[in-house]
């Protein structure tokens, strides 16, 4: 009994000091979920998201005998070296790695290998809270937003609809629409990603199986942006750029979100 207590008296002073040592980062990382436009609004779903993942396993971890191993120290040295060299230079996306990394390496330390193992998936899906680096996000979008306004204009020629492509604007006789970074598809990419992991987790079969269906999200959520683009596009052409307003524009994008995601659930019940 009095081992029990001294371990958790252990474990919550290094999550006291855990938490007080990374607050700013806690900090910088809700200020990028919650800022406008954001591509991380689901980041503060991602923790109670692992939260469940681990309490949907609770019975096996009954079962399983916390053990200290020493391979946890390893990691965490190295989570606080990147953290301290993060925040000298001021790289806050590797500064939310080492967050993790030192997150993993105390699971491990106080808990062993054998639960480590257990809620690695859990655990490793907090990646998907930490935003990614601007640079990345402007470079990513930007390709994506070239690639939907290029397919789109030549979906709509063979639709024989007249359209040409200036840049990431699609120019048509009576009207034209911007592809600006909002309708680039990162933002569900990123989600669908998300999503895609947690259906790979829960599929039943060879971990090639797995693979496939996360990396399918990529795809699906490419391809679905360029049909929600390609509407936008036809609604402004056939009835007036009018009709592009605020809640058509969202509109679109819930639906075509909602599409994306049959679509990843219906390729995980056929791998099944």
């Amino acid at each position: 009994m009095r081992k029990f207590i001294n371990d958790y008296k252990k474990q919550a002073f290094a999550g006291i000091l855990f938490i007080l040592a990374y607050f700013p980062i806690l900090h910088w990382m809700w200020d990028r979920w919650f800022v406008r436009d954001s591509y991380y609004s689901h980041g503060v779903l991602v923790p109670f998201v692992s939260c469940f993942l681990i309490w949907q396993i609770r019975d096996k971890l009954k079962m399983i005998k916390p053990k200290e191993s020493p391979l946890g120290l390893p990691l965490i040295i190295i989570g606080l070296v990147i953290y301290l060299l993060s925040s000298l230079f001021r790289i806050y996306f590797s500064s939310g790695l080492s967050m993790l990394i030192v997150l993993y390496g105390m699971v491990l330390y106080f808990w062993g290998k054998e639960m480590f193992l257990k809620i690695s998936f859990p655990l490793a899906f907090l990646l998907f809270m930490v935003p990614l680096p601007e640079v990345a996000i402007v470079n990513i979008s930007f390709r994506l937003k070239m690639f939907a306004t290029t397919l789109a204009t030549w979906l709509l020629n063979h639709m024989r609809i007249p359209a040409v492509q200036q840049g990431s604007i699609i120019k048509m006789p009576t009207s034209e629409v911007i592809v600006d970074d909002v309708c680039s598809g990162l933002r569900s990419l990123i989600s669908l990603m998300a999503l895609g992991s947690i259906f790979a987790y829960w599929l039943k079969g060879p971990i090639i199986k797995r693979c496939v269906l996360f990396a399918s999200a990529i795809p699906i959520a490419v391809i679905t942006n360029v049909c929600r683009v390609l509407i936008l596009a036809s609604i402004s052409e056939i009835w007036g750029p009018q009709y592009i307003n605020h809640f058509v524009h969202d509109g679109t994008g819930f639906v075509v979100f909602a599409l994306a995601f049959l679509l990843l659930y219906s390729i995980g019940k056929l791998l099944e």
